[in-house]
């Protein structure tokens, strides 16, 4: 929002510098971004009359202007400018005059013919930052000989300000001067804004179907404004000092009145209607080309304004270039509205847009001002473009409009929160001039909070009110103190801590991804997967909360390849979302991703790129965090973003936990990968969930151990093996380890050799042949029953 120092200083003008302004405002929460000057320096410069034009007698584009410029004598002066004219009040810079730039004006002669001056254009006067070919025309009321500068006002300030989404209602003139009423305890005196009588009974007919969305609307008819006529200098003036361009007399009354009050306006070409104005929602199909010329087809959750020939524009975000007011207009249907916040949020930008009205009614506007709006400028279109008002057509459903609130605010509890009491009568007083209606109550005061404070809703919000009003630098500076006991410690839990550490020290980068993704992204790797879409996003390609860590994984590897990153290792922690908002699960996961080649390049490293095995083991690492490796297993199974027979599922106590395997081949071609992909996505209370160490003692009996190498189908899971064997070796098994897997010669086709080491270990005597014999027996009998699985020779 930027503002003029001195259009701000003409509703309230504390004494007070402009940066002493500005910090003011800032310690109030309202962030000064930037002060700078309405112009560029330059002296010299008065207001004077074209009194003679004659044309040049050596040149066809220059003429010779006499002009008088309040010096008591009439000064020569060559021109170049198209729109000089005799009879103008145009600046003048005079001889010794220094222009922006440090341009000095001297007395010359231009093809022969002597020249004292030079008759300025806005760009000139650094007022403009194109050139618009013609000099700048002064109203006819300029004083000539006054200082064009003094006269101008051009000694004044532009400050931006930066405000958080939460103060809408300072989006406006009128919110600013409240503020800096309220902080310097004066009072603001703003534009008086009478009723417009109607000169004819003409309306135009309004229809609301969605209420709820827009809860009151109102439009005039003017008949036979003149679109043609000049905006006002002075007015031309405030809308560049708030960095908007002067268009034509229509727009920039409702550009005007919206920096004043705050309200967003909208004109329509009388002549381009038909049947009546229609709030509504927008049909499957319909399309509106915009003011700037853009085409876009309408989605069905977006709020138009409409005739019965289809859309007029959208709702609180702009016109439509059809209806819009032209200069062949002669009357127009001016409209002023209250949106739902909710009804506006997310509109534009879904549609690629950011308006000054959607960035106002995103955040809230007063719904007490749209009438105030409508009345201001009828008079000021009047006044510029003549023509004549009809009655206020008026559609409002009471049912809807945001209701008035009241909030309690506890002595107490404020005391608390500022570590200082404050007296009773300067609570009251800060909240009053907030424009407030206060109560005392026995605990504290009751506050009926304005409709134009979309943001106070809770106690905290008046703390909040109270503390920047009184001022946060005027607050006690205090250390918290508070009585902290130690918490235990879970020694059965692995700290999420130590996951990522052992994630680094096996060669992963962490990283941290956005919560929301691309819809398309997402769709590719989970089709059937169901995440909140959000209302607001921050952009197009992050519009729907992630039901999984493989999309914002795999989206930082196509970074990463994109600048010749080829080996990638990545792994995240963080929340993913499933379900509609209603009944959504919120699940924190840990992921990875490993890409390229096995080891980092160097002499010692070979050029195998990683495979599954790797990843697995990369996991397997965590799970040996928790000292409960025999509680997890990984079973085959299809995922739509993994490999149908490279990916398994994760199984941790007979719960499926997650999933482990390569990128699915379809997926990699539509992303255009073409290296190989391994993700796994984990569970995090899973990992996070251990056994509690305990000591056992050693035994002092020797080990005994048998290697044995079984043949068996090759489609059958090592897994189910290791089960088996694991059920049938006894109490006293130590280690079992899988140390071959072998297909090929002098193995059936069809079938593998798995080959397992078993030690056993008796913890008070030595375990005999016979012992260790039966349990052998008892294996290769189970293993061949079950999974028909022979002892190979």
């Amino acid at each position: 929002m930027k503002f003029s120092e001195q259009w701000l200083r003409e509703w309230v003008s504390p004494q007070l510098g402009v940066q002493e302004l500005a910090d003011q405002i800032t310690m109030a929460g309202l962030e000064v971004d930037a002060i700078e000057p309405v112009a560029s320096v330059f002296s010299g410069v008065v207001v004077a009359e074209v009194v003679d034009k004659r044309q040049h007698p050596d040149a066809d584009k220059l003429n010779v202007c006499q002009v008088v410029d309040g010096s008591g004598e009439t000064v020569q002066v060559v021109c170049g400018a198209a729109n000089v004219a005799v009879g103008q009040k145009v600046p003048f810079a005079r001889v010794g005059a220094v222009l922006p730039g440090d341009f000095k004006i001297k007395q010359a002669k231009l093809r022969g013919v002597e020249s004292r001056g030079m008759i300025c254009s806005a760009s000139e006067l650094g007022l403009a930052e194109e050139t618009s070919g013609g000099i700048l025309v002064l109203p006819a009321d300029a004083p000539a000989g006054e200082d064009f500068r003094a006269w101008m006002g051009l000694d004044d300030h532009t400050v931006e300000v930066d405000l958080t989404p939460n103060r809408g209602d300072c989006l406006s003139l009128k919110g600013l001067a409240r503020e800096v009423g309220v902080l310097n305890r004066l009072p603001v005196t703003p534009p008086v804004i009478e009723p417009v009588a109607p000169r004819h009974d003409e309306t135009f007919p309004v229809h609301v179907e969605d209420a709820e969305r827009c809860p009151r609307y109102i439009g005039r008819l003017i008949k036979g404004v003149d679109v043609t006529a000049a905006t006002p200098l002075w007015m031309v003036e405030r809308l560049r000092r708030s960095g908007i361009r002067s268009i034509d007399p229509v727009v920039d009354v409702t550009n005007y009145v919206m920096l004043e009050l705050g309200q967003p306006l909208h004109a329509f070409d009388r002549d381009n209607l038909h049947g009546a104005v229609v709030v509504r929602l927008a049909r499957q199909g319909e399309r509106l080309i915009l003011l700037d010329g853009q085409e876009i087809a309408l989605e069905a959750s977006t709020l138009v304004i409409a005739d019965e020939r289809g859309p007029l524009a959208i709702a609180g975000v702009m016109g439509g270039e059809h209806s819009g007011v032209g200069p062949a207009t002669q009357d127009i249907f001016l409209e002023s509205a209250f949106f739902s916040p909710l009804a506006v949020a997310g509109q534009a930008r879904s549609y690629g847009l950011h308006t000054d009205a959607s960035h106002r009614f995103e955040r809230g506007v007063d719904p007490q001002l749209t009438q105030e709006a409508v009345e201001r400028a009828t008079a000021l279109l009047l006044a510029i473009t003549g023509g004549e008002p009809g009655p206020l057509v008026e559609v409002a459903s009471e049912a809807n409009l945001p209701t008035k609130r009241e909030v309690t605010l506890r002595a107490a509890r404020l005391e608390q929160a500022l570590c200082k009491a404050l007296p009773g009568e300067e609570v009251q007083d800060i909240l009053e001039r907030l424009g407030m209606q206060v109560r005392a109550i026995e605990s504290g005061w009751r506050a009926s909070v304005p409709s134009w404070r979309f943001d106070i809703a809770i106690e905290e919000d008046l703390i909040e009110e109270v503390a920047r009003i009184h001022g946060y630098n005027r607050l006690p500076v205090r250390r918290p103190a508070a009585r902290l006991a130690l918490r235990p410690d879970n020694e059965a839990r692995t700290p999420l801590a130590r996951l990522r550490r052992q994630m680094v020290a096996r060669g992963y980068q962490e990283a941290i991804t956005y919560s929301f993704v691309a819809p398309e992204l997402q769709q590719a790797l989970l089709p059937e997967a169901v995440s909140p879409r959000l209302a607001n996003p921050i952009s197009s390609d992050l519009a729907v909360m992630r039901a999984s860590l493989f999309p914002g994984l795999v989206r930082a590897l196509e970074y990463n390849l994109n600048r010749q990153q080829t080996r990638v290792r990545l792994f995240e922690t963080g929340l993913v979302f499933r379900g509609e908002l209603d009944e959504l699960e919120q699940t924190p996961m840990v992921g990875a991703l490993a890409c390229g080649e096995r080891f980092p390049e160097g002499w010692a490293g070979g050029r195998e790129k990683v495979d599954f095995f790797d990843l697995k083991g990369d996991l397997e690492s965590l799970i040996a965090l928790g000292g409960e490796e025999n509680a997890w297993r990984f079973e085959p199974g299809e995922h739509p973003a993994l490999h149908p027979g490279q990916s398994a599922r994760i199984i941790h106590r007979g719960e499926p936990v997650g999933w482990i395997g390569a990128l699915h081949p379809g997926v990699k071609a539509e992303l255009g990968l073409k290296a190989d992909v391994f993700l796994f996505e984990v569970r995090q209370d899973a990992l996070t969930h251990g056994v509690l160490p305990g000591f056992e003692p050693l035994s002092r009996y020797p080990e005994v151990r048998r290697d044995l190498a079984f043949l068996m189908a090759e489609e059958c899971p090592v897994q189910a093996l290791l089960d088996c064997v694991r059920h049938q070796a006894g109490e006293w098994l130590q280690e079992l380890n899988l140390f071959d897997v072998y297909l090929g010669k002098g193995v059936p086709e069809g079938s593998k050799s798995v080959a397992l080491g078993l030690t056993w270990q008796h913890p008070s005597r030595t375990l005999n042949d016979d012992e260790i014999n039966q349990l052998v027996d008892a294996i290769v009998a189970e293993s061949h029953q079950h999974l028909g699985a022979e002892l190979r020779g």
